[in-house]
């Protein structure tokens, strides 16, 4: 999902039109509404067994809209599936589209929330419960557009291809399944994903502000840090120390700043910051766009959370643990550096810094393996239909910024195995409610509406016949 900005673009673009929702009949939006509110319902979270369900329950929606049983697949994998299915084009248009989203959601404990978080609630102008936000409202919208579409006789340019994961918030296995063991399922020329970018509402005004199309993500690694010792009694302390070993490496990691590092997208997310922005940040963002070995203005920027992390790889610690008794000395400490790696940087690049800045005494491993991803290429076709996309769903025009994120979705994936994706939720909302994986999870009523508007915009931009 989209991280929570500290830096909030508080002005909005002057308003050209009433914020309304599209020409969409009551039908459509009923429709949109019962496939939320039937996969809020199942209870969708690791060891619960049920995206399998709801894989069958949106399965039978598509074959009740005509589609093939041969365009339509449910690929198990232990207790979760996928699935993915195919709306035939006419292949004028070139090679398949693919719209993905995930079916599964993070764990929602009933007892704290206010409102049953697996039944859909609309309330003030909200939508509430688990996944509504992340992103249930996705695998609904894309859903409920494919259907209407091909009930009306649409035919597209280009096969188009929802493709649902089941692991998504956990080991993102059944993407992995699908693009390595089901390539022939998913093979497309490129994907839109729900679980990335999407709109913003201005926090002073509730208006569209800008659109975020994400089209980079950093990559998470864990490091182990290790010190070791023969330990012995604390009446009798040594010189070495394993904990203040260990509190010696985390300083010298915490001191250490990565090489500054950019893209196309990374400079656009800053470039537009540096036109909305006032004071020395507007500054130091024009002088970093200008020059980006300025040492003075990454330093600057660096301090501020809203910015490290799109300009450098970061490592920071997040974990501790160290001695066995009160009494004597440690003979083991350990501590877990969680780094967010920029795309093209290897982990052994990270990893061998780690160590040089750890000392010989300190061992440094790799808690598991990343998924590494390169860039999307900023397409001008992608930036075009989003453009005219959120313009269309929300009634005026909406400044799009391409972003990088530091966090990492299915479509990290699908980018490591050679298919460029691109973050495109079509919902907008504010990032001071932004609730997913928390209590109360919600989205506007109204936003998830237009998110009809905007995906059949996106399909129609991207995949219509010409003439």
């Amino acid at each position: 999902m989209r991280l929570v900005l500290a830096l909030v673009f508080a002005i909005s673009l002057a308003p050209t039109s009433s914020w309304a929702i599209g020409p969409l009949s009551p039908q459509a939006q009923a429709d949109a509404r019962a496939l939320l509110a039937a996969s809020v319902q199942m209870e969708t979270s690791l060891g619960k067994g049920q995206v399998p369900r709801l894989a069958a329950y949106l399965a039978d929606r598509f074959r009740k809209a005509g589609f093939a049983d041969a365009d339509i697949h449910i690929v198990p994998y232990k207790e979760t599936a996928s699935l993915v299915v195919r709306y035939r084009g006419d292949g004028s248009g070139g090679r398949a589209l693919g719209f993905m989203a995930h079916m599964d959601v993070v764990a929602a404990n009933r007892s704290d929330w206010k409102r049953d978080p697996f039944t859909l609630t609309e309330e003030n102008g909200y939508f509430y419960g688990r996944g509504t936000l992340d992103i249930k409202s996705e695998v609904a919208l894309i859903s409920a557009t494919l259907l209407r579409l091909k009930q009306e006789g649409f035919v597209p340019s280009r096969d188009l291809i929802a493709i649902f994961s089941g692991d998504e918030e956990t080991a993102q296995e059944t993407i992995e399944d699908l693009v390595v063991n089901h390539r022939d399922l998913v093979d497309v020329e490129f994907a839109l994903n729900g679980d990335g970018g999407g709109g913003v509402l201005s926090e002073l005004t509730g208006k569209p502000s800008h659109y975020f199309l994400q089209g980079a993500e950093k990559y998470s690694v864990g490091f182990s840090l290790v010190a070791t010792n023969p330990g012995g009694h604390s009446s009798r302390p040594r010189p070495d120390n394993a904990i203040y070993d260990l509190a010696t490496a985390l300083k010298a990691i915490q001191g250490y700043a990565f090489p500054v590092r950019w893209n196309d997208w990374t400079l656009a997310d800053l470039k537009a910051a540096s036109e909305t922005v006032r004071g020395e940040t507007a500054t130091y963002l024009g002088r970093f766009i200008a020059h980006h070995d300025d040492a003075q203005a990454t330093d600057a920027l660096s301090r501020d959370g809203g910015y490290v992390g799109k300009l450098r790889t970061t490592c920071v610690a997040t974990m501790l643990q160290g001695g066995h008794a009160e009494n004597a000395l440690p003979q083991s400490a350990t501590a877990t550096i969680n780094c967010r790696i920029f795309p093209g940087t290897p982990p052994d690049e990270v990893q061998s810094t780690l160590q040089r800045l750890a000392g010989a005494s300190i061992s440094v491993t790799r808690k598991y393996e990343p998924i590494q991803s390169d860039p999307s290429p900023l397409r001008s076709d992608v930036l075009a239909a989003v453009e005219k996309a959120a313009a269309t769903s929300v009634g005026e025009p909406v400044r799009v910024i391409p972003e990088q994120v530091p966090y990492a979705t299915d479509g990290s994936v699908f980018r490591n195995h050679g298919i460029p994706t691109y973050g495109t939720e079509s919902i907008f909302w504010k990032d001071s409610e932004t609730f997913s994986h928390g209590l109360d999870e919600r989205i506007p009523v109204v936003s998830y509406y237009q998110g009809l508007v905007f995906w059949d915009s996106m399909i129609h931009s991207l995949a219509s016949a010409k003439p």
